[in-house]
């Protein structure tokens, strides 16, 4: 997958001390995924924004999984959040706003998006467990931390209810993936407006 100037498409490689990551995404593809990232929870939970956004993923991460996945799940956020951003340009022609109320058996988890250029993540989800396995339950809110604040979205995540931990979690990424599926979608009624009074969304 490459970046090029006449499809949604965004690419970043981001090396540090901590982590190598490579990302590229394409805003208008069916939700194919090829995702590394030695942290086998965090791919399945990739895996799932990925298919259920429809937006194709690359994703290959290198990181110190020897000190914890900390800086593995926050760098991807950054990169995947950046590769957006790279995508989305100057913004014109999209839905913009979106929120699905989302269920998997016992949970459901509200997600609302705003395509703003403003970044902002609101909260609402808690884990009854530090651990789902081995994967620490505070690093979900620390990915969608670092996605908003790096597309540039607004995003607040709610969930209602759930015993689940795994579904809680499933159910963020999910419903995450539902409302970017849609607030990034052309508007065809727009006709390559760019959906603001203000006439930016930089």
């Amino acid at each position: 997958m490459t970046e090029d100037t006449t499809s949604r498409t965004g690419a970043v490689s981001r090396k540090t001390n901590e982590t190598s990551v490579g990302v590229s995404v394409n805003l208008d593809g069916t939700g194919k995924g090829k995702i590394a990232t030695g942290v086998g929870f965090f791919d399945h939970m990739l895996d799932q924004l990925c298919r259920h956004s429809l937006i194709d993923m690359e994703i290959d991460v290198k990181g110190d999984l020897h000190v914890d996945d900390h800086h593995t799940v926050e760098d991807t956020g950054i990169a995947i959040g950046q590769a957006i951003a790279k995508a989305l340009g100057d913004r014109r022609g999209i839905t913009r706003y979106a929120s699905i109320d989302l269920a998997m058996d016992e949970t459901m988890t509200k997600a609302a998006v705003d395509v703003s250029g403003r970044p902002f993540l609101v909260w609402n989800v808690t884990f009854s467990s530090p651990k789902i396995g081995t994967f620490d339950t505070e690093l979900v809110r620390e990915f969608f931390q670092a996605l908003a604040q790096n597309a540039g979205i607004t995003l607040h995540i709610l969930n209602h209810y759930g015993a689940n931990n795994h579904h809680i979690a499933e159910t963020c990424f999910k419903a995450v993936a539902r409302a970017l599926r849609s607030a990034l979608e052309i508007d065809p009624r727009q006709a390559g407006r760019i959906p603001s009074t203000k006439g930016s969304l930089a």
